[in-house]
């Protein structure tokens, strides 16, 4: 199995006192963390799903190829974000939930996201006029972790705050299902804001819910540019030029949305860390993270001309169709679907979800400090 990449000592440092605004020292940092616990959807899912599914529906390999070498659940080729700051700590890869407490039990943390999760609930999206077939929502991650809970600590006194003092809470980006339900559904601009501003508003009440059972340390994380994804790029373009940013080929409004989301959600966790002043929250910013990297993807070592196309996937051109998802496509022979040879070289595995290249990117820059997680003082 190939090696974790390992990272430079002095970023873990850096992202401690960023996240602690504390000074440690290497021995004490190495400890700091006993167990991450891990909120979210399908771009952090890492085998929930699976277990929701069966092992017979989700998707095989290539999935897992370049790091697993056998399918696991997760939506990319090797490893989530998630995965990769499980092991700069020094943490086994978190166990989903629904799958058990597996080799090393919960002791070192679980993952409740679940693929196709919304940060609404799924009756307030039918209201709205979404139909959303799957009933995963924050609600009811964090019921999960409520059931947990007796098992891990006594929250009837402060021993779960004593307990989590050398926990991480990440909230990974959630909410991107609950827009992308709206947009389809065609409203205007300012309703699309409106509707962003309800999902804000849960992921701020999730905050406050987990830090009053116990949490102290949260990172959470804001949209990528979902303008530059072949899923949003093949569902919501058009024929106007004006549409497009110009150095990056990607759609304006909905990478515009994706900063919208991020300026609310900068604000809440700013109110957040008033009302909790013991806490510590986090902001991890992968838009700015990222858009840098689709302006200029040579420079950091992707492939240039395939930067908003799937790299697996079939049709049109970003390789991607929606009612034809590389994952269902894997299970149909000769249909024409176009898998790249070098997933290292590109950002988009399929759809929405980023290859183990890109989220392995997204975990230096977060682990190195450089403006992705803001203190907001």
């Amino acid at each position: 199995m190939e090696m974790a990449p390992t990272f430079p000592s002095f970023t873990r440092l850096i992202l401690l006192v960023l996240l602690l605004g504390l000074v440690r020292s290497e021995s004490t940092e190495k400890q700091r963390y006993k167990a991450i616990y891990c909120f979210g959807d399908s771009l952090a899912d890492t085998g929930n799903d699976r277990v929701l599914l069966g092992a017979a529906n989700i998707p095989p390999l290539p999935y897992g190829e370049t790091y697993f070498h056998r399918s696991t659940g997760r939506l990319s080729d090797g490893r989530l974000l998630i995965d990769f700051i499980a092991q700069e700590f020094g943490l086994p890869l978190l166990p989903p939930y629904l799958g058990g407490p597996g080799q090393h039990g919960f002791r070192h943390g679980v993952n409740f996201a679940v693929g196709g999760a919304i940060a609404l609930n799924q009756s307030f999206l039918r209201e709205m006029g979404i139909n959303y077939t799957l009933p995963w929502s924050l609600d009811v991650e964090v019921g999960w972790f409520k059931q947990l809970l007796p098992s891990l600590c006594d929250s009837s006194t402060t021993n779960c705050s004593d307990f989590f003092s050398e926990s991480l809470f990440f909230i990974n980006s959630i909410g991107t299902n609950d827009v992308l339900g709206f947009l389809q559904l065609g409203e205007n601009k300012t309703q699309v804001r409106d509707f962003v501003t309800l999902v804000v508003q849960k992921t701020r009440e999730t905050i406050d819910t987990l830090i009053e059972l116990g949490a102290q340390t949260m990172v959470v994380g804001g949209f990528y540019p979902w303008g530059c994804t072949p899923a949003f790029l093949t569902e919501f373009g058009t024929n106007n030029v004006r549409d497009y940013e110009s150095e990056t080929g990607c759609l304006k409004w909905h990478n515009q949305l994706s900063k919208y989301h991020d300026q609310l959600l900068k604000k809440e966790i700013h109110h957040a860390r008033k009302m909790h002043p013991h806490a510590t929250i986090a902001f991890a910013n992968y838009y700015s993270i990222l858009k840098p990297v689709f302006r200029s993807p040579n420079e950091y070592g992707f492939n240039g001309k395939e930067a908003l196309v799937s790299c697996c996937g079939m049709g049109g051109r970003y390789n991607f169709n929606s009612s034809n998802a590389c994952f269902n496509s894997l299970r149909k022979a000769g249909n024409g679907l176009h898998v790249c040879e070098d997933p290292a070289s590109r950002l988009s595995w399929h759809g929405l979800h980023l290859t183990e290249a890109a989220y392995g990117f997204v975990a230096r820059a977060l682990m190195e400090g450089r403006y992705s997680i803001q203190p907001l003082s």
